[in-house]
């Protein structure tokens, strides 16, 4: 294996702290009802991963990458028997395959209410698993053929454990595709393109380099060389991407000595932030992740959020959200925010901490590394002959059984 740009070891090992720190949640519990298979293992390894809101994101799009891709290639690679090595490169593989699919497909999946997560995430998990399934490019191209007819997922599950599951299914709808592929089961191509196919139903665009494997090798990257890694956010905070230029905005003028008992505040932000944030009053700790007035009142009373501080929604937070109105900007920048009162402009920002434009800094990573799993996965990705079974381990992933490539 060549060498891999660190994007994806960061984007992996940033999913699997989420899934540690995610096992124990309700919506991975409920996958456990599934059964012990393969696809269930991935299906809950996904759930994990992603029942935070706390994992990596390709704002080209709005789309969490590394949800579907990570399990598809943890769960597979282990049952396989294949080293660390193995599964990052089927990872950047998969990652750079969904990337291509969710920014040809934007805005018009989110602007239909769609979860491009869900919805492009079978092909994402497919191609994970093709790799590491041997699968020739036939099979290869039937695999993603499968894989959309299992699409689906939308914005509406934004907020509930929904959202965490659609995504978790829709990984282990793109393994299952692979080994469909494997077993001989034969799609045309017609079910990705033309008017019944999943572009012209969903809306969506998936280019021919996917279909085709075109550029696939050490994580891909288009024509000019340029990868889609390059572009992704780490987060920062364990919420909707659309409340983290608020929450930034919210220290901010927090550390500049405002409260919010002082003074009702607004918060404008960009219609694509609004989208994905969509809630203002709510009753739990998940759909608070998705509420800026909650996520601002937080921030100005509290400080930055941290995991624990969405286990329930705080009553005094609640009550104050009330005091914080969020209208839309369109010439802001997409996750762009600014927090203003009557009189004067509190805070303004262009793009929160953890985009690329204000990439996260190596403590910061470690820091929200260990605030999710301690120290139990320090090194688990260093050795690129190492098990990737150890890898699943360390974050309290389980595995089951599945043959190995012919």
């Amino acid at each position: 294996m060549t060498h891999l740009p660190p994007g994806y070891r960061a984007a992996f090992l940033d999913w699997l702290g989420c899934a540690s720190a995610g096992v124990g949640e309700r919506a991975a519990q409920a996958m456990l009802s599934l059964g012990d298979d393969l696809p269930a293992q991935v299906a809950f390894a996904g759930a994990a991963g992603h029942v935070l809101d706390y994992d990596d994101t390709l704002p080209d799009g709005i789309a969490h990458i590394s949800a579907p891709c990570a399990p598809a290639a943890l769960v597979l690679a282990a049952e396989l028997g294949r080293p660390v090595g193995a599964m990052l490169a089927a990872f950047a593989e998969g990652w750079e395959a969904m990337a291509t699919v969710v920014s040809a497909s934007h805005p018009a999946l989110y602007d239909g209410g769609w979860h491009p997560t869900a919805v492009c995430g079978p092909i994402g998990a497919a191609v994970t698993a093709a790799r590491l399934l041997e699968l020739s490019a036939t099979e290869r191209r039937r695999a993603v053929a499968l894989a959309v007819l299992r699409a689906g997922g939308t914005r509406g599950a934004f907020g509930s454990d929904g959202k965490a599951i659609q995504v978790g299914l829709a990984a282990a709808a793109g393994v299952q595709a692979a080994l469909l592929a494997r077993a001989g089961a034969v799609v045309d191509e017609r079910a990705i393109h033309g008017e019944v196919g999943f572009e012209g139903v969903v809306g969506a665009v998936v280019p021919s380099a996917v279909v085709e494997g075109e550029g696939s090798g050490e994580g891909g990257g288009s024509a000019d060389g340029i990868r889609a890694i390059e572009g992704n956010w780490i987060k920062l905070h364990p919420s909707c991407l659309g409340t983290h230029a608020p929450i930034d905005a919210a220290i901010q003028a927090r550390d500049d000595g405002f409260r919010l008992d002082r003074a009702p505040v607004t918060v404008a932000v960009h219609p694509h932030a609004r989208q994905a944030a969509h809630l203002d009053d709510v009753d739990d700790g998940l759909s608070a992740k998705f509420s800026i007035p909650y996520c601002v009142a937080h921030a100005l009373m509290d400080g930055p959020p941290r995991v624990d501080d969405f286990a329930a929604v705080q009553a005094q937070t609640r009550e104050r959200s009330a005091m914080v109105r969020v209208v839309l900007d369109a010439s802001l920048p997409d996750f762009g925010a600014v927090l203003r009162t009557e009189e004067r402009e509190l805070a303004r920002v262009p793009c929160p901490r953890g985009a690329p434009e204000r990439p996260a800094s190596a403590h910061d990573l470690a820091a929200k590394l260990s605030d999710l799993a301690g120290d139990r996965l320090d090194g688990v990705l260093d050795d690129l002959e190492a098990p990737a079974e150890q890898a699943g381990q360390a974050a309290g992933l389980r595995r089951g059984a599945v043959a190995a490539p012919r």
